[in-house]
């Protein structure tokens, strides 16, 4: 059976997994290239070590950038670009320097229930109702439980206002690309991806020079850190996230944003030895019970065959 919004089939929903447990790991190759560069620094070079990989594999594969082919489908490409790609890591990078990262992760969680409207009026045959709209704002309690209330506590920086509305912007940008995405004419995923970060690129390059001058070394501890978060959970995560967004739906796609926060935990009980408390669990449980509604009536059809 083809894959559908209302059936994404097992093939997506290991795909979407799989993205979870990438992005999921993401914070911590992050967390350490920040560690010999700056934030303006990391977000550029991972989308320009993610574009070049990206281009020299379409090649190879037949799905060069040269593929997106006619003007109205780079259209598509540029606008995911300069939405999802650079304009939303500019706004990330910029807001995370002015709030916690508790409350930035919340805001990331937002991003399904910014899609539910945008779906409803873009991509009708995605089917948002009630049921979908219900298992969305459990998942989103979840993520609060999850998190804890500390993301809504201030903490005393002069830019603390716009730096969340920055957050909140990076959200709605990502769910505008998704809408992008799925709306786009057929073309490969790779010239897709690859074209995209071109795009992200000849933005976010000439802002990380300006704000951070000359990088340092890439060939050190946090270099290696940004040259693997460039290639796995950018680039990998950006083909993924296109092949997926096509074939099941830009709001099947979302669930990532309730996932991702899960395995973050997972992986710093396992990795950084960090304790999983009462309220993480109960967090955990909401958000998969609201993952659960969301997707109950595909669930229930992939299970009954």
């Amino acid at each position: 059976m083809t894959a559908s919004p209302q059936n994404p089939g097992l093939k997506n929903w290991l795909a979407i997994i799989a993205l979870g447990v990438i992005w999921g790991g993401a914070f911590l190759s992050s967390k350490i290239a920040l560690e010999g560069f700056g934030p303006w620094w990391v977000a550029a070079g991972r989308v320009w070590i993610a574009g070049i990989a990206l281009t020299l594999a379409g090649a190879a594969m037949g799905q060069g950038v040269h593929r997106v082919g006619s003007l109205r489908n780079w259209a598509y490409v540029v606008a995911f670009g300069a939405t999802a790609t650079s304009l939303a890591l500019a706004l990330l990078s910029w807001g995370q320097q002015h709030v916690s990262s508790a409350f930035a992760g919340v805001s990331m969680g937002a991003v399904p229930l910014l899609i539910l409207p945008l779906a409803y009026v873009f991509s009708k045959e995605e089917d948002i109702g009630p049921r979908r709209i219900a298992g969305f704002v459990i998942g989103f309690v979840g993520l609060i439980v999850l998190i804890g209330p500390r993301a809504f506590v201030s903490n005393g920086a002069d830019l603390e206002n716009l730096g969340r509305l920055a957050c909140v912007g990076t959200a709605a940008l990502y769910a505008v690309g998704s809408i992008i995405t799925r709306r786009s004419p057929p073309m490969p995923p790779l010239a897709f991806a690859a074209g995209a970060f071109w795009v992200g690129g000849a933005v976010l390059l000439p802002l990380a020079f300006y704000f951070e001058g000359m990088p340092s070394g890439i060939l050190n501890r946090p270099g290696y850190a940004l040259i693997y978060a460039a290639l796995v959970p950018t680039a990998i995560g950006a083909i993924m996230r296109v092949v997926i967004i096509k074939s099941a739906g830009s709001v099947f796609m979302s669930l990532t944003s309730y996932m991702v926060p899960v395995w973050s935990v997972i992986f710093g009980m396992l990795i950084l030895d960090e304790q999983i408390t009462a309220q993480m669990t109960i967090g955990m449980v909401l958000i998969l019970i609201g993952i659960g509604i969301s997707q109950s009536r595909a669930l229930l059809a992939m299970f009954a065959r």
